[in-house]
């Protein structure tokens, strides 16, 4: 496939009369102003710009009550599942995998498949100001040129800013899980399961990557970017997981592992060998591979071992706090991640597991979960904080920041404008609480992102939305039988992954992240 080239820049746009977010603000606020966009970056920021903006410059008004603030990062995210949201009644990960991501011939996905799956999730998003995605893509049984192509062509027409990896398990089921190979002993027809090998190789999963970089890096005008992920330190060997650390350091982006996600997680330092007693956290950091452009997603069954560890290493914890609810894995230590400076992302996560690609819900959910942890009140987040991670910490996980998460000259023009006489903001109180505790996204205005105006007045204007959900719609009924029958099989196999997660209940690890008062 041949590189695809950038669109065609809108025309300056100059954003008058309009509030802007800003963190180092007493109330988060500064203005009204007007802000000014050529190409791809905000140019000037301050009152009286049109006298000398460029011709032929749009000019959108705020009428002095329309915030413009960052547009909101996604930091972390599964497109493959945007098809499956609301299928899945809530269960623990290690089961819903099971049905989440089986490696089923039947459900090998077309390259349209794909582009539509993803641009369900990129319409969602950019209606609501999100304006940047990071997509940890599982593409299954195993992620081929032509899908991988079909993915960011998706992202390339929606006009999102994308960056994206290829999630694949390298290990057989057996190495990933503890107990699943005892619990499977008197089960040949699950026993040959867990031992069979993952659907694709060291060798050509790095191929894969070459194509994911060679082709799409740095595409349209660099809005798109290749990252990488080893799914999660169990889940890959030493080689592939160093590979991808040192294809990282070549290009500057991310690497996305998931670490501790679960008590099961967290219990597998005793229960595989290459592990020794070692958390997930610390064998990667022995490895020398805790970095600091690693992610580390989700952290929930960390330990202040683990934390000094992040800490020390400069990486970045990306919080999918309504995941981790739909899941019931636990609530991550959220002040004593804070405590250490350690950057905080938020991210959806996936459609199946969190029912929507929506940001706003991630917002909310991450300033009100840790008011159930027990501690003081004043060391609960506050909504400052929340934003924080939102933008500052997003652009970070990122590799971005200094880029993104704030309106200043500049930054590159990712922008949504919210309106302050919606309801949401009615009246208008606080503008942080709002933001956090209130709105939906029915108050966003408009989206831009790289100074192009991607969703206004309620609709995405990149591409044809009707079209492309009246295509989906019809796409994905075709697919719902094999689905259930993929689901159907899962079944006979669901009883042993129960029995995984019951044993590691039982478990003491030293600490409780659940809510619900089990140790």
């Amino acid at each position: 496939m041949t590189r695809p080239q950038p669109p065609a820049q809108d025309p300056a746009v100059l954003f008058t009369d309009v509030l802007v977010y800003d963190a180092d603000a007493p109330t988060g606020v500064t203005g009204p102003t007007d802000v000014l966009i050529t190409g791809q970056r905000i140019t000037a920021v301050g009152p009286g710009l049109a006298a000398g903006a460029p011709e032929g410059t749009r000019t959108v008004p705020g009428h002095g009550h329309h915030l413009l603030a960052p547009g909101l990062v996604n930091a972390h995210f599964h497109s493959p599942a945007n098809h499956l949201k609301g299928m899945l009644p809530s269960r623990p990960l290690e089961v819903f995998m099971l049905y989440e991501s089986p490696a089923d011939e039947a459900l090998r996905p077309s390259p349209r498949e794909a582009y539509l799956r993803t641009m369900l999730a990129a319409l969602e998003m950019l209606r609501g100001g999100t304006t940047s995605v990071q997509d940890d893509a599982f593409v299954m049984p195993a992620p081929e040129p032509d899908v991988i192509d079909a993915i960011m062509s998706a992202y390339a027409d929606a006009g999102i800013r994308a960056t994206v990896a290829l999630d694949q398990p390298e290990l057989p089921e057996a190495e990933k899980l503890p107990f699943l190979a005892d619990i499977a002993g008197g089960d040949p027809e699950l026993g040959e399961l867990i031992r069979r090998p993952a659907p694709m190789g060291r060798a050509d999963l790095l191929d894969r990557y070459a194509h994911l970089f060679g082709t799409w890096h740095g595409a349209a005008g660099g809005r798109l970017r290749g990252a990488v992920s080893v799914s999660a330190p169990q889940r890959v060997g030493t080689l592939y997981f160093t590979a991808l650390a040192d294809l990282a350091e070549q290009y500057d982006v991310p690497v996305f592992a998931h670490m501790l996600e679960t008590k099961v997680q967290r219990v597998l330092a005793d229960e595989q060998p290459r592990f020794a007693g070692r958390s997930l956290v610390r064998y990667t950091a022995d490895l020398g591979l805790l970095r600091e452009r690693t992610n580390v997603i989700h952290a929930v069954w960390v330990d202040g071992d683990d934390l000094d560890l992040i800490a020390a290493a400069g990486a970045t914890v990306v919080h999918n706090p309504v995941s981790n609810l739909r899941l019931g894995s636990g609530i991550m230590p959220f002040r004593e991640i804070r405590r250490r400076g350690i950057p905080i992302g938020l991210g959806v996560d996936e459609a199946i597991c969190n029912d929507a690609v929506d940001m706003w819900s991630v917002v909310r959910a991450a300033g009100l979960v840790h008011n159930v942890s027990g501690l003081d009140s004043d060391l609960w987040p506050s909504a400052a904080e929340v934003l924080d991670c939102l933008w500052a910490g997003g652009a970070r996980a990122m590799g971005l920041a200094g880029e993104l998460g704030a309106v200043a000259p500049g930054r590159l023009a990712d922008l949504v404008l919210v309106d302050l006489h919606a309801p949401a903001f009615t009246p208008l109180n606080d503008v942080r609480g709002q933001l956090v505790y209130c709105e939906s996204g029915g108050s966003v205005v408009l989206t831009m992102v790289d100074g192009r105006v991607v969703a206004e007045g309620g609709r995405v204007t990149s591409v044809d939305e009707a079209a492309l959900l009246a295509e989906a719609r019809e796409l994905f009924a075709a697919r719902r039988p094999a689905l259930r029958a993929a689901h159907t099989a899962a079944d006979r196999f669901r009883p042993a992954y129960e029995e995984v997660v019951r044993r590691a209940a039982g478990r003491d690890v030293g600490m409780n992240r659940w809510a619900g008062g089990r140790a």
